[in-house]
């Protein structure tokens, strides 16, 4: 029986391939990088064949040296960057633009319009989002009324649109399949997550025909087969979730109450909330955690937009550094007595401020400020950053307020011990850092193994995660919130919807 699997993880500046094996360990990776475009100041674009070029370059690269073939493979399982979107023509394949990130910021204008047209309720209602450029929907808006003979081509049923995952599926199974899951299309601004289908008046209100859609599954469901030629042999696609939701499932936060945080070019916490939809009062997104077997598991989110990609500004923006890794060293030789924050508000500010024309800024330098208090404030940002969602999410869950929270953690970030230890200290609150840090790719495999046998049910996967370290905390309260009230100081001056 074929008991390997391949975890495809598309993420936002770069695209890997994982081959595991029926233990969930990892055999062989590859990894490449794509080129990010910037047209306009807060725009952000990827080429869609960049993606799938990418995406069938690295799965090729991880079956040659794990050594196998592909009728040796169980599954494909898909995670990838989420709210990204693509519009492609149905017959050629051809994207008629290039892939809007969710990072882009273009829509901000139409989305205030929203607000003061007073639909901004109606979309959290159903939604469970914010009326936001983050989000697919007004993306697709904007396609369709920028792009010439767009809107004419969908309304014939020319076009189709997806996120990342649906683009990767339908040009893998050679324009079989058009799908998505769950936890993708609840991104989009389009599904209504408590009736578990696209929503008819929003779709009305962006003016997006029906026809452009993709069918919305379960995370671990058939999502056809790859066509023989790509790979020597058709291999099934069963396992699809956005990659914070794939995260979650690859730390088994399985339970309502745990919480887990992933570290990457943004950050994104994620609070399991179990089959209630809570409604959030303190700007946080009610989504889905997960889909499976027909069930939805409900979830708060907060999203930080810029984590990691602060440390790559560091080094490619201003040159300040040549590797993320200097500046642990840097931030360890930092100044104590330079109060220096960095907002990171390059593409605005995510939850709970929902600021899209914030713009970062740096506050408290003084002529003694270098390189090192420069990296200090760049990894204390992401802490004080989460700090605002946990606040955040213990205003709308009482039951988290209860109890001390531990946070696992995953994703690139979490591999600088200065950086936890710093967010255990500003959290007050234990950080659990497993011992296989890319969950995303782990929670895709996990998914598609599942769907076919060869893993597990979720209850005995969970007693399967395995800790590598507790940071805990040790910063003196009045530290603690001196440090705190500034950055909160520092995010006031750089906030414009006060």
């Amino acid at each position: 029986m074929s008991s390997y699997i391949i975890a495809i993880d598309q993420g936002t500046t770069s695209t890997r391939s994982i081959v595991f094996n029926d233990k969930l360990e990892p055999v062989a990776s590859a990894q490449q990088e794509f080129t990010q475009h910037y047209p306009q100041s807060g725009w952000v674009e990827h080429d869609p064949q960049d993606l799938l070029d990418t995406v069938l370059a690295t799965c090729r690269i991880a079956l040659a040296q794990a050594d196998i073939s592909a009728k040796e493979v169980a599954g494909i399982g898909i995670t990838n960057q989420r709210e990204t979107v693509v519009l492609w023509d149905k017959a050629t394949g051809k994207p008629i633009y290039n892939a809007i990130v969710w990072q882009d910021r273009r829509t901000a204008d139409y989305c205030q319009q929203l607000r003061t047209e007073g639909w901004h309720e109606r979309i959290q209602e159903k939604t469970g989002l914010l009326a936001d450029p983050y989000f697919s929907g007004t993306k697709v808006r904007w396609l369709l009324e920028n792009v010439a003979g767009a809107r004419a081509q969908a309304e014939a049923g020319k076009l189709l649109m997806g996120t990342i995952d649906t683009w990767l599926i339908w040009h893998l199974t050679g324009g079989k399949v058009h799908a998505t899951d769950a936890t993708n299309a609840c991104r989009t601004l389009l599904y209504d997550i408590h009736e578990g289908q696209w929503s008819r008046p929003l779709l009305a209100k962006f003016n997006i025909p029906d026809a452009l859609l993709p069918q919305v599954k379960d995370c671990a469901a058939d999502f056809g087969s790859t066509t023989p030629e790509l790979f020597g042999a058709a291999i099934p696609i069963c396992g699809v979730a956005g990659d914070q939701h794939a995260a979650m499932i690859g730390q088994a936060c399985f339970q309502p109450g745990m919480m887990k945080s992933t570290y990457g070019t943004g950050c994104f916490a994620i609070l399991n909330t179990g089959e209630q939809a809570v409604a959030s009062h303190n700007n946080l997104l009610t989504t889905l955690a997960y889909q499976l077997n027909g069930k939805t598991t409900y979830a708060l989110e907060g999203s930080i937009f810029v984590a990691g990609a602060a440390v790559q500004w560091l080094r490619d923006g201003i040159g300040l550094i040549k590797t993320a890794a200097e500046t642990q060293t840097l931030a360890q030789g930092a100044d104590d007595t330079q109060a220096v924050y960095l907002v990171p508000a390059f593409v605005g500010l995510g939850a709970p401020y929902w600021d899209p024309d914030a713009r970062g800024a740096l506050f408290g330098m003084t002529r003694n400020t270098g390189p090192a208090e420069f990296a200090r404030a760049t990894l204390e940002s992401v802490g004080y950053q989460t700090r605002d969602l946990l606040s955040a999410m213990q205003a709308d869950s009482p039951a988290l307020s209860d109890a001390q929270t531990v946070l696992r953690v995953d994703g690139g970030m979490t591999a600088s011990e200065w950086s936890m230890q710093f967010l255990a200290d500003i959290l007050n609150s234990p950080v659990d850092r497993p011992k296989v840090l890319e969950t995303t790719a782990v929670g895709a495999a996990y998914l598609a193994g599942l769907k076919q046998g060869v893993l597990p049910e979720p209850e005995v996967f969970a007693q399967q995660w395995a800790l590598d370290r507790t940071f805990s905390p040790n910063m003196a309260e009045e530290t603690r919130t001196r440090k705190y009230q500034g950055w909160l100081d520092a995010v006031r001056r750089t906030r414009t919807n006060l």
